[in-house]
């Protein structure tokens, strides 16, 4: 009887290829969520020729105001939370005013007068740079 060579299949290992990316693919999750500037709606902000730019503070409110939606600080609120979302504010704390370009000017100005009566003045009306 003959020997036989007998040649066993050479087969890749794919555990490490595979570990590989789903560690790339939680990396990218994770370092993704990060970027979110805690902005709940998709807003077409006025365009004005020339803006400063606004520093992050600590005693700061973002309002965000659509025809049909509100939200503060990148939560969904309505115009019936709002007064007492503002009680909470302190009095010295910079108010970013996000307002689309074709909301009423009637819902604006109920925004305007809450933070009126909360004593809240130091207001930013947020825009986009126009393009030249």
């Amino acid at each position: 009887m003959g020997r036989r060579n007998r040649r066993e299949a050479i087969a890749m290992d794919l555990t490490p290829l595979i570990d590989m990316v789903f560690l790339l693919l939680v990396f990218f999750l994770v370092t993704s969520t990060f970027k979110k500037d805690e902005l709940a709606l998709l807003l077409k902000l006025p365009k004005t020729e020339q803006g400063a730019g606004s520093e992050k503070k600590m005693d700061q409110l973002t309002i965000e105001l659509s025809n049909e939606d509100l939200a503060v600080n990148g939560k969904k609120s309505s115009m019936e939370e709002l007064p007492t979302t503002l009680q909470g504010a302190k009095k010295e704390a910079l108010i970013n005013l996000r307002v689309d370009g074709d909301v009423k000017y009637q819902r604006l100005v109920k925004v305007l007068d809450l933070l009126q009566l909360n004593k809240l003045e130091n207001i930013n009306l947020i825009t986009d740079k126009e393009q030249k």
